[in-house]
């Protein structure tokens, strides 16, 4: 058996040692990322089937799971950030108009499920919100398109 002489100088092995050691660091991190945004897809995944099927038990049509999942993602997105706050409430209520531009913008008296489908997106992704939220649709004045 021969051994062969050992040509590397101590700093050359050092160097290769620190790129392993940040190599399987990046490595980690990468992992990490992956790993985290692989469980919030799951539970955006889950949320988008509830509010599909509250949807649809309320006799509407349910947009497409990777459309809900896209616009709410696992934490209900812009609607849950604080649906109560004055800025969120006049946004919805923007939404509430006769759909005309600058001047011509008016309030409507909208139909109920306009409202109920804010709803349905409250208690499945900001459930703690709910009560706030509906008192406060409770006093805006809707209409019933069936009846």
């Amino acid at each position: 058996m021969t051994s062969h002489l050992e040509t590397s100088t101590r700093r050359g092995r050092s160097v290769v040692y620190i790129v392993a050691v940040l190599l399987l660091v990046v490595l980690a991190v990468i992992g990490l990322i992956t790993f985290r945004g692989a469980r919030e897809t799951e539970r955006a995944g889950e949320k988008a089937d509830q509010l599909i099927s509250e949807i649809e038990s309320a006799g509407s049509t349910a947009p497409s799971r990777e459309q809900i999942m896209r616009v709410l993602g696992d934490d209900g997105g812009a609607v849950c950030a604080d649906p109560n706050e004055a800025l969120s409430r006049a946004t919805f209520q923007a939404q509430l108009t006769n759909g005309a531009g600058g001047p011509g913008t008016r309030p409507v008296i909208s139909e109920s499920r306009v409202v109920q489908g804010q709803l349905l997106i409250i208690e499945v992704y900001c459930p703690d919100e709910l009560a706030d939220f509906q008192q406060y649709v409770d006093g805006l004045e809707t209409s019933d398109p069936n009846g």
